[in-house]
C-alpha cells in the first residue's frame, strides 16, 4: 500500500487499515499483485499494476515517467527469506510480464536497487526487487537517474532479448488474498 497511499495516510493506516485497505482492492476485483508459492506454501509476492495505480510512484522525482506511453509497474517484491537466492524473484519477474501481456498491456516497468560497485543491497532495501533478477527476466535498463535506481523495462511489443524461458518448481497465480 506504500505506493497507493500519500505517506501520511499510509503511516495512520499501518498494519490492519493497510491490510484492510489491500482487501478492498481484491473485493473489487483487481488483481493487486501476484503470489509464489513452493507447493502450498507461500513463498513470494510481487505487486503489478498499471502505473497510475500508484500515486507515490507518479510523485517521485527519481522515478518520474520517461514519457506518455501507457505502461504495467512491479514496484514490490518480496521473497521468504528461506527461499531467497533460488531464482524466486526472477520466476516473479517473468509471471508478471505474462500477466500483464495477458491483459492487454505493451510494457512493463520496474525500479529495482542496484549497489555501488563492490556493494552488497540488504534485504530490507531491496523491496522493489535488484537490477541483476530484472536483467536475468528480459528487462532493460531505459533511464537511471540515480546512481542505485535504475529504470527498467520489458517491452511486449518487440521479441524479448536474451535467454528463453526455462520453467520453475515454483507456482506464481494471480488470485484473490
Amino acid at each position: 500500500m506504500h505506493w497507493r497511499l500519500g505517506r501520511s495516510e499510509y503511516e495512520r493506516r499501518k498494519g490492519e487499515g493497510n491490510r484492510r485497505a489491500l482487501r478492498r482492492i481484491v473485493s473489487r476485483g483487481s488483481v493487486p499483485g501476484l503470489i509464489a508459492y513452493d507447493g502450498r506454501l507461500p513463498i513470494g509476492w510481487c505487486a503489478v499494476a498499471p502505473r497510475e495505480s500508484y500515486p507515490t510512484l507518479e510523485r517521485s522525482r527519481v522515478l518520474a515517467r520517461l514519457d506518455e506511453t501507457p505502461v504495467w509497474s512491479v514496484v514490490c517484491l518480496f521473497v521468504d527469506r528461506r527461499h531467497r537466492r533460488r531464482g524466486v524473484m526472477v520466476a516473479m519477474l517473468r509471471a508478471a510480464a505474462d500477466h500483464v501481456r495477458r491483459r492487454g498491456g505493451a510494457i512493463l516497468e520496474g525500479y529495482p536497487v542496484e549497489a555501488k560497485k563492490g556493494g552488497e543491497i540488504p534485504p530490507v532495501f531491496a523491496f522493489t526487487g535488484v537490477a541483476s533478477a530484472f536483467r536475468r527476466a528480459g528487462f532493460r535498463e531505459v533511464a537511471r537517474r540515480s546512481a542505485t535506481r535504475p529504470i527498467m523495462r520489458k517491452d511486449f511489443q518487440r521479441p524479448p532479448a536474451g535467454a528463453p524461458h526455462r520453467a520453475r518448481a515454483v507456482d506464481i497465480h494471480a488470485r484473490n488474498l
